[in-house]
């Protein structure tokens, strides 16, 4: 950000000059929900890496040994950004394929029971669906509060789903699709009743707005994608020390039972150079990332408050999620529907006389957009800023 200090007044033209695609075209970026720019210091550092330590990681020589450092390293300031151990993370190619991985892992009893929210994004319910048709699983469908301008989950709308069958519960830590923030702490306390019943988190749509800090919220699993958050095409998968105990591994025979996360989970499917390039991300949010964190929620709020405010007092126009600007209560990934005119038509219009990148559609959210939502045809048109968005852009 800038440097380590502390953010008391949040810059966006500093953030954004950290950005190389924000200053060589004109497109204003507004579909970030599906991938944030990346910053200049991960370009470099993949580059480097390319250039001088492109070997195989674990041998003695030289540059192997760098090799491995860097790779290592990437581990370390992961499991850092979320405040886990570097042995209960492991990194993949994207949050689908983690989740993949984590539901052939994980292991279940004959009459196991699992709940999966009826607003998630397809990576958290594929995954989990394949394996309760193979080992056939009950499966319980988790559908958000009746309230058609918020659809919250909650522990109170979760709490009649759980038995003492519940083996895992799948939810969203933010939809990518509603923007809403739902509480994964009181979620996570309201599972944990159950004995043996473990919650696996997607903060896909959460991790590029807020700090995530696994051990505060009682996760079992939490996965995000660094693509998201202003890094390299890479996602993280965190599990918690006693849920590891419940997942065989997925490595080669001759690896022990033991072995770390990234070893029985990764599948060898972290690119080396872009796994040393996590450390960059890290420091882009300084010596105090707390501070930087609650400046991008500020610099946020005000972004979708614009929006939000315009949409809001149109009689033509239905917002989905949460309808208060309020950084507390939502992140600035803003859906809705304008009455009797297309999702798909009004995207197009809106791109053949500007310069900004919005999207229209269900955004792997299928069933949310829909079953929940009722928008079969062309889905919902969806707005997402990050903090590298300006007022001037969104008041345009």
């Amino acid at each position: 950000m800038d440097g380590g200090d502390a953010l008391s007044n949040f810059n966006v033209a500093s953030a954004r000059a950290k950005f190389p695609a924000l200053a060589h075209q004109p497109q204003v970026f507004f579909d970030n929900a599906g991938g944030s720019q990346t910053l200049g210091t991960v370009i470099s550092s993949i580059t480097n890496y390319l250039q001088a330590t492109n070997v195989q990681t674990g041998a003695s020589y030289y540059v192997a040994r760098q090799s491995t450092d860097l790779c290592q390293k990437g581990l370390e300031a992961a499991a850092n950004f979320i405040n886990a151990n570097a042995d209960d993370i492991v990194i993949g190619p994207s949050t689908t394929q983690l989740f993949s991985n984590l539901s052939i892992a994980l292991e279940f009893p004959p009459d196991a029971e699992i709940i999966l929210s009826t607003i998630d994004h397809g990576a958290n319910i594929s995954s989990w669906l394949r394996i309760a048709r193979t080992y056939n699983l009950a499966v319980k469908w988790w559908t958000p509060s009746s309230s058609p301008k918020v659809l919250t989950l909650s522990a109170e709308n979760l709490r009649p789903l759980l038995s003492e069958k519940t083996r895992l519960v799948a939810c969203t830590h933010t939809s990518n699709v509603l923007g809403t923030i739902y509480d994964i702490r009181a979620i996570a306390n309201e599972v944990h009743k159950v004995p043996g019943a473990m919650l696996c988190v997607d903060g896909v749509a959460f991790a590029p707005h807020r700090e995530v800090d696994v051990k505060a919220l009682g996760v079992d699993f939490y996965a995000f994608s660094w693509y998201k958050v202003y890094g390299p095409h890479l996602a993280v998968l965190y599990a918690s020390c006693s849920s590891q105990a419940q997942l065989k591994s997925l490595a080669q025979y001759f690896h022990p039972s033991d072995a770390n996360l990234l070893t029985r989970l990764g599948l060898a499917g972290a690119s080396y150079e872009l796994m040393a390039s996590i450390p960059s991300v890290v420091e882009y949010f300084g010596s105090k990332p707390k501070e930087a964190w609650k400046a991008i929620a500020l610099h946020e709020e005000r972004l979708q408050s614009i929006l939000l405010e315009y949409l809001n007092g149109r009689d033509d126009v239905f917002v989905y999620g949460e309808r208060s600007s309020d950084a507390s209560l939502r992140v600035p990934v803003i859906s809705f529907s304008i009455n009797g005119q297309s999702s798909k038509e009004f995207v197009e219009k809106v791109e053949a006389c500007s310069d900004f990148g919005i999207r229209w559609g269900h955004f792997y959210s299928k069933k949310l957009v829909d079953e929940v939502l009722e928008r079969r045809d062309d889905g919902v048109i969806r707005v997402s800023m990050v903090h590298y968005n300006t007022v001037p852009q969104k008041k345009k």
